[in-house]
């Protein structure tokens, strides 16, 4: 039932600790190149960095929305750490979703710590959603948000509670129009919110021109990539779409910023020929936030 996942490979390694993510993925056969593993380590700092000092900031009286969460496994960790919202959600295509309930199911790992908080006497669940008290997983397309709002009002979403929105390397793959719509629908849904979305950009360039042939020759379409242009493209997006402030910075800023202590561990793992490809990659991705409702949110 699992499928292969470059960030296992990350994790085998040791660039950092996710004791659930093997229970979902499997190894993938390809090496992955020590520059993409950076990458890979500094997208999962950078978005949980973000995800706690939202959590913090509201007491964890929050619930948080995974958009297109695949086989995140950020669920059991927040859980760990004693960080968990009031709920957590996760959005992803009814396909995905099947599999991933199918590996909740099979493994007590991952359905103990659901069960453990759940306080009805029975656990919703078929083949295309789980909804407990603290979790839900939802089968739904995110390009229609009509059905997608439906879907999370049965699970008991709340429109009241601050809530955080994650996309990472979501909205590129619909159009322009799409991936507008629904920042519009988590804008205007949410009285106090946050969205955190990671994506490519600066693929205007040459490098970014490879990055998206390269993608075609897998019958991959990059829709959104026009979106993706630069920076300043990606906080327009959001501000434009009801979003009050947004903040977008690429990942080679971001790795400069990363705690000497971890920088000098992860660097220490995999030898890293130069560094020129490393600071092209983290140039084309990008993390960008934006927050409504409540000011102090994103810093």
């Amino acid at each position: 039932g699992t499928w292969p996942d470059p960030t296992l490979f990350a994790v085998s390694i040791g660039y950092w600790q996710d004791p659930y993510i093997q229970h979902l993925v499997r190894l993938s056969k390809e090496r992955k190149a020590p520059e993409i593993n950076r990458g890979y380590f500094a997208r999962v700092h950078g978005v949980s960095q973000l995800t706690k000092a939202f959590l913090r900031k509201t007491e964890c009286n929050c619930q948080i929305l995974n958009l297109g969460a695949g086989m995140d496994t950020t669920f059991w960790i927040l859980k760990d750490e004693d960080l968990l919202p009031r709920k957590y959600f996760e959005i992803d295509f009814p396909m995905i979703v099947t599999r991933k309930l199918h590996s909740i199911k099979l493994k007590p790992l991952l359905s103990k710590p659901i069960l453990d908080l759940h306080s009805e006497d029975t656990l919703q669940m078929d083949g295309h959603m789980l909804d407990s008290t603290r979790y839900a997983v939802i089968g739904a397309d995110l390009r229609d948000t009509a059905d997608l709002e439906e879907k999370l009002k049965k699970c008991n979403m709340s429109t009241q509670l601050p809530t955080l929105l994650i996309a990472e390397c979501v909205l590129v793959y619909m159009t322009p129009e799409q991936s507008a719509n629904l920042l519009k629908w988590a804008a205007n849904s949410f009285e106090t919110a946050m969205f955190i979305n990671y994506e490519q950009v600066n693929m205007d360039d040459r490098f970014g021109q490879i990055m998206i042939e390269n993608l075609r020759r897998r019958q991959c379409d990059l829709a959104g990539v026009e979106t993706c242009k630069s920076l300043e493209s990606q906080r327009e997006r959001l501000l434009s779409s009801g979003w009050e402030s947004a903040t977008a910075i690429d990942m080679m800023e971001l790795y400069s910023k990363l705690p000497r202590a971890e920088v000098i561990r992860i660097e220490s793992l995999e030898f890293l020929d130069e560094m020129e490809l490393l600071e092209q990659l983290m140039q084309h991705y990008c993390l960008c936030w934006a927050t409504k409702g409540g000011s102090e949110l994103g810093r």
